[in-house]
């Protein structure tokens, strides 16, 4: 599962600035290997405008091959389930490494820090991909997720990840760290 919200950002001339969206995606073995099934959900608050572009990103559409983690999912995802259009409550703390998501009826998602299982103190973990089609740095937590729409997932303190995304349809913009 993959939720995001969008602080600043636009698509040509269609601005996606506030707007949420997210994607619940399985695959039957490595996801390399293809043969995915995916499903798209756009927040319901977007016009159709909006709800476009955000597909289009989502489904790297106007995307050079292989620049960013959407044009990766949808290649290697041919089953392509119809898109939702619904209420996305989101909130996500990146340095705390804390969030959560909920679409009713197909997801709910919570995220935290990795705890050390003997003093039960908080780790703090980072996956710094210089080169990366997805971020440059992610703070790496645990995560309880469960989907119960078309595809149905079932995680319990699995891999979380958090990280601030800055993409083009070229790949990841760098900033100043």
């Amino acid at each position: 599962m993959v939720g995001f919200q969008i602080e600043q950002g636009h698509f040509g001339d269609v601005k996606l600035d506030g707007l949420r969206a997210a994607g619940v995606y399985q695959w039957p073995g490595p996801v390399h290997e293809g043969n995915g099934t995916m499903q798209l959900i756009v927040d319901e608050r977007a016009d159709a405008k909006q709800r476009d572009a955000l597909l289009k990103i989502m489904t790297g559409q106007e995307t050079d091959d292989m620049a960013t983690m959407w044009w990766v999912y949808s290649a290697m995802a041919p089953n392509k389930l119809s898109p939702v259009f619904a209420p996305i409550e989101l909130e996500v703390d990146v340095d705390a490494r804390r969030g959560k998501i909920a679409v009713p009826g197909i997801l709910q998602s919570l995220g935290e820090p990795i705890k050390n299982p003997v003093t039960g103190q908080e780790h703090r973990v980072r996956i710094d991909l210089p080169h990366g089609f997805e971020y440059r740095l992610a703070e790496i937590g645990s995560g309880t997720s469960k989907a119960s729409g078309q595809i149905k997932l079932d995680l319990k303190d699995s891999y979380g990840q958090f990280a601030r995304l800055h993409l083009s349809n070229k790949g990841v913009v760098d900033e100043a760290r």
